[in-house]
Parts: C-alpha cells; sequence; structure tokens
C-alpha cells in the first residue's frame, strides 16, 4: 500500500482515527486516511517553502542528509510532466543505488528504474517525476526511441542546467560552498552530454589549492600571463593531494604559478575532456617532472656537470639504496635545479601515471592497472649533499674501480670492433672464432660491471648520507613505509 497507493488522488481508508480515552487508545467515527492526495510535486512551486521540499525530501529517504538543492519540474505541452529533483550528498555507492528516482503516472508509483527516461548523468539525483505520456512496461530500448521520452530527456536536462546556472549567478558563494558536492553531477553531465557541456562551461568551477573557485574563463585570464610555455600551450598545473604533494605544490607557488586541486572521481577523465575542449591547453600534474620542465620557456638544455662515467657510477650508487617496492620502477637522473632545491627530488610520468589513474575506474584500460608505477629519481647535482656525495664516491673507489673501468673500456671497444666485422653479414658467414670471442667478450664486459656494481654499492651500505638523501626524498612523496621508515627513523637519530 505505501509503495504503490502513497501518494493516489483518492483517499485510502484503512481503519479509523483513535484518540486516548479513559487510560487507552479507541477508534473514532473519523475514517484513517493513509495516503497524501497532494504531494509537493502537484502544488505550485510559489505555494512550498524549503522546509516544505526538505520534508518531502525526507518523506522519501528518511534518515539520509538534507539535499543540496531541488528542481521543480511542471510542463504541459507538448507533453504533461510535473516532479521535483533533487541533488544529494554523495557519501558512496551505497547512496547511489539505494535511494533512485522514482516515476509515478497520475500519482501512482510505477518503478524506479528510470533508465531512457532520465540522462545517465542525472541518475546520481533523486525525487520524483510524473508524467501520463511515458510508456509503461516496455522495454529499455522502446524508450530510448519514443519521441515523446527523448523530449522529457532533454527537457529535464535543459531545466537542471537552468537551475544550475540560476543559482550560480543569484548566489555565487552559496554555489561554491556546495561545489565539492555538485561536482560530481557537473563533471558527469558535461562527459556525458555535449548539449550540457555548452551550458555547463558557463558554471563549472575549478579550485585551486588556496581554496579558490573560478569559472573556466577566469582562470584562463589568471594563468595565461605565467603560466604559457614556449610553444603558446596554457599549462594547468594540478595536484590530487595538498598535503602528500605540497612540497611540489610549494615550489610552484614560489615561482608565482597557481595550482588547481582536481582529486574528485571522475576528475582524470574531465582533464582529458578540458585538453580536448580548450585551444592550445594541457593538464600537468605539479609532480610530475621538475618545475622548470612542467612549464618549459625556452629549449635551453640543462647542463649536469657529470660526464658519461660518472653518470653510470653514481646511478649505481643511488640506485642501490632505493629500498624494495612492489611493482615500482625508478630511473636515476641528474639535472642541475639549483643549490637551494632538494638535493633529490621524485617525480612521476604525467602519461602513464594519468592512465594507471583511469585504468582503475575504466575496466576497458586495465592493462595500464597492471603495469608498474615508473618514476625518475632526480638527483640536483647544485646541492652541496649531492656533490659531496659525487665527490666522495669518486674519491674513496677510485682505487678499485680504475683498473675495472681501464679493463671495461679495452673490453667494449673489442666488442665494438667485433660487432662492426659482422655488420651486414648473415649468420653463416660469420667466422666461428669471432661470434666465440664476442660472446666471451660480451660475458666479460658483464662480470666486470657486475664487479663495478659490487664495489659501489658496498660503499653506498656504508656511506648513511647516501640513503639518507633518498629516503628523504621517498618520505616527501609518501612513499617510504615498514621497515625502511623505521631504519631511517634509527639512522636520523643517529646521525643527529
Amino acid at each position: 500500500m505505501k509503495k504503490y497507493c502513497r501518494f493516489l488522488p483518492v483517499p485510502v481508508v484503512f481503519g479509523k482515527e483513535q484518540e486516548w480515552k479513559d487510560g487507552k487508545y479507541v477508534d473514532t467515527d473519523k475514517d484513517r486516511v493513509i495516503n497524501d492526495m497532494e504531494p509537493a510535486w502537484t502544488r505550485k512551486p510559489t505555494d512550498l517553502t524549503d522546509e516544505d521540499y526538505k520534508k518531502f525530501y525526507a518523506d522519501l529517504y528518511p534518515g539520509i542528509d538534507e539535499p543540496l538543492f531541488w528542481i521543480h519540474l511542471n510542463i504541459d505541452y507538448p507533453f504533461k510532466l510535473t516532479g521535483i529533483l533533487y541533488f544529494p550528498k554523495i557519501k558512496n555507492n551505497i547512496d547511489i543505488n539505494r535511494y533512485k528516482i522514482q516515476l509515478y503516472c497520475n500519482q501512482v508509483f510505477v518503478t524506479d528504474s528510470v533508465e531512457g527516461i532520465v540522462p545517465d548523468f542525472l541518475m546520481l539525483l533523486q525525487g520524483v517525476i510524473d508524467s501520463p505520456d511515458i510508456p509503461l512496461n516496455v522495454s529499455r530500448s522502446y524508450l530510448q526511441s519514443d519521441s515523446n521520452v527523448k523530449k522529457i530527456s532533454g527537457y529535464i536536462t535543459k531545466k537542471v542546467s537552468e537551475r544550475l546556472q540560476e543559482i550560480f549567478n543569484s548566489d555565487r558563494k552559496q554555489f561554491e560552498e556546495k561545489w565539492d558536492d555538485l561536482k560530481i553531477f557537473i563533471e558527469y553531465g558535461m562527459l556525458s552530454d555535449e548539449k550540457f557541456y555548452e551550458r555547463a562551461q558557463k558554471f563549472v568551477l575549478l579550485k585551486d589549492t588556496e581554496d579558490k573557485y573560478y569559472t573556466l574563463d577566469e582562470y584562463k585570464k589568471l594563468i595565461e600571463g605565467n603560466q604559457t610555455d614556449k610553444d603558446g600551450q596554457l599549462v594547468y598545473l594540478y595536484a590530487t593531494d595538498k598535503e602528500a604533494q605540497y612540497s611540489y605544490i610549494d615550489t610552484a607557488v614560489s615561482r608565482g604559478y597557481d595550482v588547481l586541486l582536481m582529486n574528485g572521481q571522475l576528475d582524470p577523465h574531465f582533464i582529458g575532456m578540458l585538453e580536448q575542449k580548450l585551444e592550445k591547453s594541457r593538464f600537468v600534474r605539479v609532480d610530475s617532472d621538475l618545475i622548470d620542465k612542467l612549464i618549459k620557456k625556452s629549449d635551453t638544455t640543462s647542463n649536469t656537470a657529470l660526464d658519461e662515467q660518472q653518470r653510470d657510477m653514481m646511478t649505481s650508487v643511488f640506485k642501490s639504496q632505493i629500498p624494495a617496492m612492489e611493482k615500482s620502477d625508478f630511473l636515476v637522473m641528474f639535472e642541475p635545479v639549483g643549490a637551494t632545491a632538494q638535493p633529490i627530488v621524485i617525480t612521476q610520468n604525467e602519461f602513464m601515471r594519468r592512465m594507471k589513474d583511469m585504468a582503475a575506474i575504466q575496466s576497458g584500460m586495465a592493462f595500464y592497472g597492471e603495469l608498474p608505477d615508473s618514476y625518475n629519481l632526480i638527483v640536483n647535482t647544485d646541492h652541496p649533499l649531492s656533490q659531496k656525495v659525487i665527490a666522495d664516491t669518486e674519491s674513496a673507489c677510485k682505487s678499485e674501480l680504475t683498473p675495472i673501468l681501464d679493463e671495461l673500456k679495452t673490453v667494449n671497444e673489442e666488442i665494438e670492433r667485433l660487432q662492426e666485422a659482422k655488420k651486414d653479414k648473415k649468420d653463416d658467414e660469420i667466422p666461428v672464432a669471432d661470434k666465440e670471442a664476442l660472446k666471451h667478450a660480451e660475458e666479460k664486459a658483464k662480470e666486470l660491471r657486475a664487479k663495478e656494481s659490487d664495489i659501489l654499492k658496498t660503499y653506498a651500505d656504508r656511506t648513511p648520507l647516501v640513503r639518507q638523501l633518498v629516503d628523504l626524498a621517498l618520505l616527501s612523496n609518501n612513499m617510504l613505509k615498514g621497515e625502511a621508515l623505521s631504519k631511517f627513523i634509527k639512522r636520523s637519530v643517529e646521525m643527529l
């Protein structure tokens, strides 16, 4: 009775009203009407107060938070449709699946499966739709092809966008206060409905790490003077976690850049869409590279002041001190970042990280989700501590490494000679002796490189400063955990 007849336009009588008399409840002569014959959606908006709308919402969905706001639908031509749609505060998927829009026909409950009638992105809304013009008890495919249903769907989309624009125009402060709850609706709509995108681009907001809100046009004007790269591309810097990425945000802000906060469920897809829609624009997460490379102002290349042999040597030293992490790869690089910057910075490639983020919410991209996380461990060759490690390593290991490196150089020259000799020859044209010589030389080179790595690792293992610098970089990225974190704390105390 409650489900199907709760809002019937005729009275539904169930027994008699009761009153307290002589110490007990007794029936009266008055019929007990158990339905609401004039629910809120059948009344004029001018006759309803905010409290009326909130009470009706609480009656529909007892025990959940008040809605953000609502839209009262009322149209007579070319189809008849009334209803009230509420924007709820979404906390989890259970809320979405449990509390759905209810479809009525002349105040008789029909279903809460309104796919095909309500646009997909508005399935997140709650409330009531009442229309005698929607065909009932037919397949979803039929609904999607029905002309009235298409018009109703379009009308609902239009009313939602108009209501959002109205709130934005009349009370922007309130709109901004509710933005964190609203953004999932608006971003979903912009991603799935081109017409909604065209309307919503006037009121969709971008929030930065200082909790300031901007429209797309406002933000473009804010950053175009300072965040345009050498190719004329407007670079939108963003973070997904203000606390975890604080040091990167701080570095960007110190350069006069602004950083957006893009931490919503749909933001990975939303960012991709904006890059397609906004002319000459790209989004990069603030920790995806060194700040000078994120917004490159010229073609000048940095000089690391290290030769190839030094880079190979120091790569072995630093890489040997990176703690084992499941499904994580590190590429050691050397860049002059400035004496006041951190001695080591860890970055993560924007493309691969974004693909993995999207794989987490899109099943068709599961391949990317299985790939290891790839990081760059960038040693700042301008920092005094990095310079000390490099100088001390060369000094301490020189006597052991020199004969190995000299022999390795000779072996590599022999490998190059043998490879050049077999160039453009078929396998059966290469003398067996040359094949054996090349194989032996390659094995010897591998053996020598292993000896070099062992010497450098042994040195790094007994030099706390190397591991300390690596751990500090990992710690700043919230990547130092478990045993590695415990050892870092113990080592830090010993070094004080």
